[in-house]
């Protein structure tokens, strides 16, 4: 029997589009650009054609075996900006149950879109099979209809202030069956818009969207209705290639999304700071450990505001952040600290051939702006709070975007590879931080690796899953008093996908539940 490959996915229809594609030949690079295209359709409420992201390769074959390799094709920040009295940009809420969160739309939140760069500078480098096939099972999806999983449903729910926020936004997100009403699970969507976009520019190629007609009506209506973005915006566009952030941690490399995104040099931080508490020795769900856990996400995100890593120049910023002289100040201060004291989709893939692709996308929550026939809505990158450290409006021009969002590949002690990511916002760091110990140190399964419960700290507030003991979760709570326990796991703390490919070429992986995530092989 053949090796085979596997995929880890938010949505059963893209795992089993990237396994099919795995089946027929593909690479892991070709089926994570057709899981891409897939999850444009089947997930829209993440993620989209006018959105962002980034895909890790760690090629295992041919003239780049072993040369890891990161395509950015994150947002860009305008190359001109409007006064504030002549854009598009409201503020609504969206409602996580436990959490509210404030989110600006219209088009003055709009940033320069990347994933068609991206697709295509990815095919280009790494693809095998012709990029017509890998956008015609996503083509079919949108044309034929998907019913609505309750997850996506239940993101709908949240963001509804946002998809109702337009004619075109609600149109393209209302129920087929219920007049007024947005659709609900079990409703079949269709985006046969989108179904001829993915086909046409398979066939004529990105300038469709940076330059030709898709681009022109996009810059049209961002100059007559409060948009930034240009057509010089889209031509000027480029999927930056990099290397990523590589770090040894508890015996495992790690290859990490590099700056100017702040992620993976964040789960880098966090990581040099926790091995040095030796958690494999406190055990998983003790006291101990959650409070380790709960100090190492306080201590970065300090660290995080005292050295304004967004101001700083992504050259040199790994190199300052991880210096051993500031490591150890700031593993001092935990140590001798009194025990009583968004949207985004991710897909992991690795074939047979042991080739790793880690691809995290983004729409942000939406702009509720949809590109008139197209059924792309664009993203609302400007309108995050977390993409704006330095407040609305005051971000730099022509810019690629910091983010949050990490795809991650670990090249483990025991020979195994495994790849991994998640959406959440500024809960994905602490999502794969969390399941990488469970993985490296606690010697976990894949899918109870993702299953455990998590935490996860802004300060000294707590969010805490269900899942620990009451002991353990009462020694946390002692040291940080504004812990607040969930009911319930949630997407709340991600939805971290994971694939492993063990030294003997048995795979196990897991989509996870938080977020519909699911699992296929090819």
């Amino acid at each position: 029997m053949r090796p085979q490959g596997i995929v880890a996915a938010g949505h059963p229809e893209t795992a089993r589009v990237a396994a099919a594609i795995l089946s027929e030949g593909g690479t892991a690079v070709d089926a994570a650009l057709a899981a891409m295209c897939a999850a444009t359709v089947v997930e829209p409420a993440l993620c989209s054609l006018g959105g962002g992201g980034f895909l890790m390769v760690l090629p295992a074959t041919g003239a780049q075996a072993g040369q890891p390799v990161v395509f950015d094709f994150f947002a860009q920040t305008p190359i001109t900006k409007r006064p504030k009295t002549a854009i598009d940009f409201s503020s609504v809420h969206a409602d996580f149950g436990g959490a509210r969160q404030e989110f600006h739309i219209g088009l003055g939140a709009i940033a320069t879109p990347g994933v068609v760069k991206g697709l295509f500078a990815a095919h280009r480098h790494l693809g095998r099979l012709p990029l017509t096939a890998l956008v015609a099972p996503a083509a079919a999806l949108a044309r034929q209809g998907v019913p609505v999983s309750p997850v996506q449903a239940d993101i709908i729910t949240i963001i509804a202030a946002i998809l109702g926020a337009t004619p075109a936004a609600r149109a393209l997100f209302a129920s087929p069956a219920r007049p007024a009403a947005l659709i609900a699970a079990g409703e079949v969507l269709r985006l046969p818009a989108l179904a001829d976009a993915l086909e046409t520019l398979a066939i004529e190629g990105e300038n469709l969207f940076y330059r030709g007609e898709i681009g022109q009506r996009l810059a049209q209506d961002c100059a007559a209705h409060g948009g930034h973005l240009t057509l010089a915006d889209l031509k000027a566009y480029r999927c930056e290639v990099r290397r990523p952030l590589v770090r040894e941690a508890f015996g495992a490399r790690i290859l990490l999304n590099p700056p100017p995104s702040m992620g993976g040099l964040l789960i880098a931080f966090a990581l040099a700071l926790i091995e040095a508490l030796r958690p494999e020795d406190l055990g998983f769900g003790s006291g101990a450990y959650l409070k380790a856990l709960a100090e190492t996400m306080r201590v970065t995100n300090q660290a995080r505001i005292e050295h304004a890593l967004h101001a700083q120049p992504a050259e040199t910023v790994a190199e300052a952040v991880l210096a051993p002289d500031l490591l150890a100040r700031y593993r001092a201060e935990i140590l001798g600290r009194p025990a009583t004291a968004r949207g985004t989709t991710h897909v992991s893939v690795i074939d047979r051939w042991g080739t790793a692709a880690s691809l995290s996308l983004s729409n942000g929550e939406g702009s509720a702006y949809v590109i008139p026939g197209t059924d792309i809505m664009l993203n609302n990158m400007l309108g995050e709070e977390d993409l704006a450290p330095a407040g609305f409006h005051h971000w730099p021009v022509d810019t690629r975007l910091g983010s949050m969002m990490a795809p991650t590949i670990a090249q483990a002690s025991s020979g195994a590879l495994i790849a991994l990511g998640t959406g959440g916002a500024n809960r994905i760091r602490s999502a794969i931080l969390q399941v990488l110990l469970n993985l490296l140190v606690f010697r976990m399964s894949v899918a109870d690796a993702v299953a455990a419960p998590r935490l996860h700290g802004e300060g000294d507030a707590i969010a805490i899953e269900p899942g620990y003991t009451e002991g353990a979760v009462a020694a946390l709570t002692a040291a940080f008093p504004q812990t607040r326990r969930w009911a319930s796991q949630s997407m709340f703390f991600g939805g971290v996908h994971a694939a492993r490919r063990r030294r003997d070429g048995s795979v196990e992986g897991i989509g996870d539940d938080r977020r519909g995530g699911a699992v296929a092989f090819g």
